[in-house]
C-alpha cells in the first residue's frame, strides 16, 4: 500500500475535526487550549503534505510560521490558564467570562 497525500490530508481533516468538536464540546479551559493546539497541528500536516506534493517550500514555510505562532500562544496562554486553575480548580470558560470586564 502506498501513502499518498490523500492519506495526508484525510488525516489533516480528520485532526483538525476532533480539535474542531472538543473545543465546542468541553467546558475546562485547559483541555479546550490543547484542542485548538491539536488544529494548528492538524493545519501544519496539510501544509507539509501539500507542501511536499507540489514541490514547493510554501508549506514549509507557513508550518514554521504557524509553530511560531503557537508556541508564543502556549508561553502567554498556558501561564494565564494555569494560574487561574490554581486560583480556582474547578473553573469553566462560563467561569472565565467574568474576567472580560
Amino acid at each position: 500500500m502506498v501513502v499518498t497525500t490523500g492519506w495526508y490530508l484525510a488525516l489533516g481533516a480528520a485532526l483538525f475535526s476532533m480539535g474542531a468538536v472538543g473545543l465546542l464540546v468541553r467546558r475546562n479551559p485547559l483541555v479546550m487550549f490543547m484542542c485548538v493546539e491539536l488544529m494548528l497541528n492538524a493545519a501544519n500536516l496539510t501544509f507539509v503534505s501539500l507542501g511536499a506534493e507540489l514541490a514547493d517550500l510554501g508549506g514549509q514555510l507557513s508550518v514554521f510560521f504557524v509553530l511560531v505562532v503557537a508556541a508564543a500562544e502556549v508561553v502567554v496562554g498556558l501561564a494565564v490558564i494555569v494560574a487561574i486553575m490554581r486560583r480556582r480548580p474547578g473553573a469553566t470558560v462560563d467561569d472565565l467570562s467574568v474576567l472580560g470586564g
